[in-house]
């Protein structure tokens, strides 16, 4: 008979109105805010280890947008608000120092074919 590993029981680490039951719609937005912090923090994580330019940059991007939907946010403190608001600005600072220029040579043909 061959052996088999039990999967062990982990609990749910979401609250019960993210699972689709009737709950507090904050309780909700307060687990999907969660969410999107831990996949920001995942995404900062990636955008050190890449060092391609192109990755960098949507990376970058990405992360600018995930900081300026929580700066939004009103379950978090006018504080930390305040944080995501100067952490996107950060990020989008890097998003521009990847953001790809045109060639000076492309720029004057497409001024002479406008």
């Amino acid at each position: 008979m061959p052996f088999r590993f039990a999967a062990p029981s982990m609990p749910n680490p979401l609250p019960s109105a993210a699972c689709g039951t009737t709950a507090d719609p904050a309780t909700a937005l307060a687990a999907a805010n969660r969410a999107l912090w831990l996949a920001t923090l995942a995404l900062m994580t990636a955008f050190m280890q890449m060092h391609a330019p192109a990755h960098r940059l949507l990376l970058a991007r990405r992360i600018a947008r995930n900081f300026e939907t929580l700066s939004r946010q009103e379950c978090f403190d006018a504080r930390t608000r305040a944080s995501f608001t100067r952490l996107q600005a950060r990020w989008q600072a890097h998003t521009e120092q990847f953001d790809p220029k045109p060639a000076p040579v492309l720029a004057g043909l497409f001024r002479l074919l406008s």
